[in-house]
């Protein structure tokens, strides 16, 4: 799959966080950053926003296994 720019809604349905929870989890460092594409417009990264969803998963088996 190619590297796609991914607006608030797409990362919200892909990570099933709310609004206020993806910036709170950016502002502590935890989240991928956004970054301009325009004046007003915002996206994150697709391949950020999956490689954040893997290390999630990664990190519930460990949790898991433990």
């Amino acid at each position: 799959m190619s590297q796609q720019f991914w607006r608030i809604a797409r990362v919200q349905a892909e990570t099933g966080l709310c609004v206020s929870s993806i910036y709170e989890e950016m502002a502590a460092g935890r989240f991928p950053k956004n970054f301009a594409i325009s004046k007003q417009a915002r996206a994150w990264l697709s391949d950020e926003i999956e490689t954040w969803k893997t290390a999630r998963l990664a990190a519930r088996k460990t949790t898991e296994a433990a």
